[in-house]
């Protein structure tokens, strides 16, 4: 009896994980697919992300009503607690990246829809993106195996969006000083580009649980450093 009670608590464990890994692969194909809508002025393509944000959070509600039941009937303790609130929390982060990439879908709309005094430049959010998607990606895989070794590598690309992001503002404010007439669309052009690095945050937030998981060491608002030591212990 005991015997089939473990094994429905490891199912259940096992299905929340699936499930957050479920929701980490739609927020990528929205932040994907935001991006897609901007640079190619497609409505359609970001009506369909503003759309599908009620899909991010229909999963997010599901996860959290899992855990709580999980916390009400097993009792989990140590190891198995600490994954439930590295859930908790990973889906919360995840949910905001589906927020900010919702908002970059909104400003593909606004853009497509004003009457444009110049094509803005996007090679500065695209590599931003490339690198966000690839801390997201590294993060959820971390999770998933409850590896910790490459998440000093997210780590260290969210300080590469910030130099990203702290480029592409410099760049849009001597555009809006050169040609007031652009400050309309540089504006609304770096609110993506603030998106994309709020969701890099997000992204080695969830790299921070894993840590805090497998380690059992909280690692947020520490350097780079600190981070690779505890993860190399």
């Amino acid at each position: 009896m005991a015997e089939h009670t473990y094994k429905q608590y490891d199912a259940e464990l096992e299905s929340v994980r699936a499930k957050v890994l479920q929701m980490g692969g739609l927020v990528e194909q929205q932040i994907v697919d935001a991006l897609e809508a901007l640079v190619q002025a497609d409505v359609n393509l970001a009506n369909e992300v503003i759309n599908n944000d009620h899909r991010v959070n229909g999963l997010e509600v599901q996860v959290d009503e899992d855990c709580s039941h999980i916390i009400a009937r097993r009792q989990p303790a140590a190891g198995d607690l600490r994954m439930i609130m590295m859930v908790v929390k990973t889906i919360t982060d995840l949910e905001r990246i589906g927020d900010e990439a919702t908002k970059i879908a909104r400003v593909a709309n606004k853009l497509h829809q004003s009457d444009r005094m110049y094509t803005p430049r996007f090679a500065e959010i695209k590599t931003m993106v490339g690198l966000v998607r690839e801390m997201l990606r590294v993060s959820l895989d971390a999770f998933a195996r409850l590896d910790v070794s490459k998440t000093v590598d997210v780590a260290r690309q969210d300080e590469q969006v910030d130099e990203h992001f702290r480029a592409a503002m410099r760049q849009l404010l001597t555009h809006m000083m050169e040609d007031p007439r652009t400050i309309s669309m540089s504006l609304e052009v770096l609110f993506v580009a603030k998106a994309i690095e709020r969701i890099g945050d997000h992204a080695k937030n969830i790299a921070e649980y894993v840590v805090y998981m497998v380690k059992g060491k909280d690692v947020r608002h520490t350097t780079v450093e600190d981070m690779e030591r505890e993860t190399l212990q």
